[in-house]
């Protein structure tokens, strides 16, 4: 499907290609706007290189057949958007129970409720902070560029795999029907894993057992734990962010996703008027760069967390800053887009204001 010359596609298309180019061959989900290009584009071109595709009769049917195609070995993933990713919530919290790897895209609208196809970061806690019920957590991938929106789903194939968990990518409506150019190719379009634990039919051997009900005295606790050492051990090893133009900054700006995007254009404006801001936009939501974020306000006290909607990355730089950091949050829950001006007016105001 991909060679190594560049496309000019949509964001929601490249997630689509890099879902075959990552060996994926099983993709079950239920139409929302504002994704539906996902499944139309893998309606078509998955059949083609021998894949199943599949429209389930709901989001709640289409994670478990995830699951399902998970637990015999096979890379599986789905699609939707907010309320679409809501009802997907138990089969998430099964499957990170039952440590089965898959893929789950959310090209976020706006909420609560049914909300509008508009464009909304709104749900970050939705994916960082678990969603469907008990200790467990998911790997929530940012992209900001249509060429990140091709790589970041490689890549959450990979660590799904690795980690044999559920991997999210969280992105929204701007990134999803934005147009770019986009570098493919240089990975075979098939990637075989060998899942020594898959049930895959145990003739000649003992049948392996996937489950996540634990009734036997301390087994849940056991496995609880075992869970939250593997969390522990990604928070350590997969933090992924990206820096810009804070060796000198007075301030610095945190955003991720389309918010990053657009605050890169209003730190360049500020810089053209002599005020130096740099920034850092977390790539992975889970891990956050908590330690990252600590050691730039060391030195830079100043920061500005932009998000579209109501403040609620703010809750985790808030968590991670120095003791003597300054935290000013500025958003936009839903509707019209962030624009750099308003943004810069912002870093303006802020960097009027007195030091703490």
């Amino acid at each position: 499907m991909s060679d190594s010359k560049k496309r000019f596609i949509k964001g929601n298309e490249a997630i689509a290609v890099a879902t075959i180019d990552a060996g994926c061959r099983y993709y079950f989900s239920y139409p929302i706007t504002p994704q539906s290009d996902i499944p139309e584009y893998l309606s078509l071109h998955l059949p083609e290189v021998g894949g199943t595709f599949l429209q389930a009769e709901s989001e709640i049917a289409a994670i478990n057949m995830v699951l399902g195609a998970s637990a015999a070995g096979a890379r599986a993933m789905t699609s939707s958007s907010g309320p679409g990713i809501s009802l997907k919530q138990e089969g998430i919290s099964y499957m990170a129970s039952d440590e089965l790897p898959a893929l789950i895209v959310n090209i976020s609208r706006t909420g609560p409720g049914l909300g509008g196809i508009a464009a909304s970061q709104g749900d970050y806690f939705q994916a960082t902070k678990g969603g469907g019920h008990g200790d467990y957590r998911t790997i929530v991938l940012a992209p900001y560029s249509v060429q990140e929106m091709y790589d970041l789903t490689i890549k959450g194939f990979d660590l799904a795999d690795k980690y044999r968990m559920p991997v999210m990518i969280l992105a929204d409506s701007v990134l999803g029907q934005m147009k770019e150019p986009v570098a493919m190719g240089g990975r075979k379009k098939s990637t075989a894993i060998r899942k020594d634990w898959a049930i895959t039919g145990c003739e000649g051997r003992r049948p392996h057992v996937i489950k996540s009900l634990y009734l036997e005295g301390d087994k849940s606790i056991e496995h609880n734990w075992k869970l939250a050492k593997k969390y522990k051990k990604i928070q350590k090893n997969e933090v992924m962010y990206e820096i810009k133009g804070c060796k000198d900054a007075d301030l610095i700006l945190i955003a991720f996703g389309s918010a990053a995007r657009i605050a890169k254009t209003s730190i360049e404006m500020a810089r053209e008027k002599g005020i130096k801001a740099g920034m850092l936009r977390p790539i992975t939501l889970f891990p956050f760069p908590n330690q990252q974020i600590k050691d730039l306000s060391k030195d830079i006290r100043n920061i500005l967390v932009v998000e579209q909607n109501t403040g609620q990355m703010v809750e985790d730089v808030l968590i991670s800053v120095s003791e003597n950091a300054r935290v000013t949050f500025y958003g936009k829950p839903t509707g019209n887009v962030l624009e750099a001006e308003e943004i810069l007016g912002q870093i303006e105001k802020l960097k009027n204001k007195k030091r703490v």
